[in-house]
C-alpha cells in the first residue's frame, strides 16, 4: 500500500514538474505580430490656419465735451439707437473764478466807455445838427460810438460763455450740450450725473460721455502668427465662428494685413482686418470673441491617406503595402497637400491598396484596457 501511494505520489509531482515547463515556455514564446491595414480614400484636404480675434464695429467712436464741468443730465441709455445731432448729455459749466472776474470787469469797462462815448456822439452830432463841425469829424465820433457799443455786447457774450456756455444771441445752440456726431448704437456710457468732465483740447484728450458705433457694418479683428502672414493675402475668404453664436459660421473677407508685426507671449503677432458678411436678420454684439479659419490651399476629391500612416527616408516618403496576408513590401510614394491629418497621394498607391498600420493591434487593446 505504501509502494502505491509513492507511486501516484512520484507521478503527480512529475506531472506538475511537466506542466510547470510547458507553461513556463509558452510563456516565453513571442505572440505573433498582427497589423492592422488602411486604404487610401477619396476626400476634400483644405489647409488652413486659424486666426484669434474678436468681432468689432468698423466705425466707433467716443463722443467728448467741448466744455468742462459737471454731467447734470444724461439723455439717452446703452443700447438705445440714436442720431446724428440727437443729445446725449447735458454738462454744467463751473467757470474758473479767474476767468470769471477778468470778464465781470471787462463788462464793466465796457459799459464806462460806452457810456463815455455816448456823452462825445451826443455833443458832437448836437454840433454837427448846428453845422459848426465838419462831417468828419462826426463820422469820429459814431465810429467810436459804434465800436463801444461792439465792445460791450461782446464783453456780454464773453461772460454768458463762461457762465453758461451759452450767448444770448445763439438761441438754442450750446456747447454745454453733448450730441452725437454719427448714426448708430450707443455702445456704453462710461460716466453718471454728478460726474466731472474734461473737455477735448489740444493738451488733452477729454472724458469720454458715451461710446457710440455702426452696428450694421462689422469687422474681424484678429492675429496671426509671423509662420503664417507669409501665405495669406489680401481678398482672401475667411470662415468665422463666433463662440457665442452656436451652429453658425459667418462668410469674411480679408481686407487688412499689418506691415509691422507686435511680439505677445513670446511670439511675433501681426494684425488683421477681415470684413463680416452679415445677413440683414442677424445681429452680432461688439467684442464678441471670434476664431478665423484662412484657407491657404485646397484640393477636391483627390487620393489621400492618413499622414500618420507614412514614414521618411532623407527626402523621400514610402508605405508598406500588404502583398499576402500580414506580409508586406515597402513602396515609395509621392505626396502632395497635408492638411495635418491626411496627406495627398499623387502616385506610389491606389486606392485598392492596403497599408500597414505600424501600430500593433495587441498595443491598441492594452490601451483600451488601461
Amino acid at each position: 500500500m505504501k509502494k502505491i501511494i509513492k507511486i501516484i505520489l512520484a507521478v503527480a509531482i512529475l506531472a506538475i514538474f511537466i506542466w510547470t515547463i510547458i507553461f513556463l515556455y509558452q510563456k516565453s514564446k513571442d505572440k505573433p505580430v498582427v497589423f492592422e491595414t488602411e486604404s487610401p480614400t477619396i476626400t476634400n484636404i483644405v489647409k488652413k490656419t486659424v486666426a484669434t480675434g474678436s468681432v468689432v464695429p468698423r466705425k466707433e467712436i467716443e463722443i467728448k465735451p467741448q466744455v468742462s464741468g459737471i454731467i447734470q443730465e444724461i439723455y439717452v441709455e446703452a443700447g438705445q439707437m440714436i442720431r446724428k445731432g440727437d443729445k446725449i448729455a447735458r454738462v454744467q459749466i463751473i467757470p474758473n473764478m479767474i476767468n470769471l472776474n477778468n470778464a465781470e470787469t471787462r463788462v464793466e469797462r465796457a459799459k464806462l466807455n460806452l457810456a463815455d462815448t455816448k456823452i462825445v456822439y451826443d455833443r458832437q452830432k448836437s454840433l454837427f445838427d448846428q453845422k459848426v463841425i465838419p462831417e468828419a469829424e462826426f463820422q469820429k465820433a459814431a465810429i467810436s460810438y459804434n465800436d463801444a457799443k461792439l465792445e460791450l455786447n461782446s464783453a456780454e457774450n464773453n461772460l454768458d460763455l463762461i457762465k453758461e456756455g451759452a450767448t444770448k444771441r445763439g438761441g438754442n445752440q450750446s456747447n454745454t450740450i453733448v450730441r452725437s456726431t454719427i448714426d448708430g448704437m450707443i455702445l456704453d456710457i462710461p460716466i453718471k450725473e454728478g460726474n466731472s468732465v474734461i473737455e477735448s483740447n489740444t493738451f488733452n484728450a477729454g472724458t469720454t460721455v458715451a461710446t457710440i458705433a455702426d452696428m450694421g457694418e462689422m469687422i474681424f479683428l484678429g492675429t496671426v502668427d509671423e509662420t503664417e502672414v507669409g501665405k495669406i493675402e489680401l481678398g482672401m475668404k475667411l470662415k468665422l465662428s463666433i463662440g457665442a453664436i452656436d451652429n453658425e459660421v459667418f462668410d469674411a473677407e480679408l481686407e487688412y494685413i499689418s506691415p509691422k508685426g507686435v511680439e505677445a507671449n513670446g511670439a511675433i503677432q501681426f494684425e488683421i482686418k477681415a470684413k463680416v458678411n452679415l445677413k440683414d436678420s442677424q445681429f452680432v454684439r461688439a467684442g464678441y470673441s471670434a476664431n478665423a479659419d484662412i484657407v491657404l490651399d485646397k484640393r477636391d476629391s483627390v487620393l489621400a491617406l492618413d499622414e500618420s500612416l507614412i514614414m521618411f527616408q532623407n527626402d523621400s516618403a514610402f508605405v508598406e503595402v500588404e502583398i499576402k496576408e500580414q506580409e508586406y513590401e515597402k513602396r515609395w510614394i509621392e505626396t502632395g497637400l497635408s492638411d495635418g491629418i491626411n496627406i495627398e497621394i499623387l502616385s506610389g498607391i491606389t486606392k485598392d491598396n492596403k497599408i500597414k498600420v505600424v501600430e500593433k493591434m495587441e498595443e491598441k487593446e492594452e490601451k483600451k484596457e488601461e
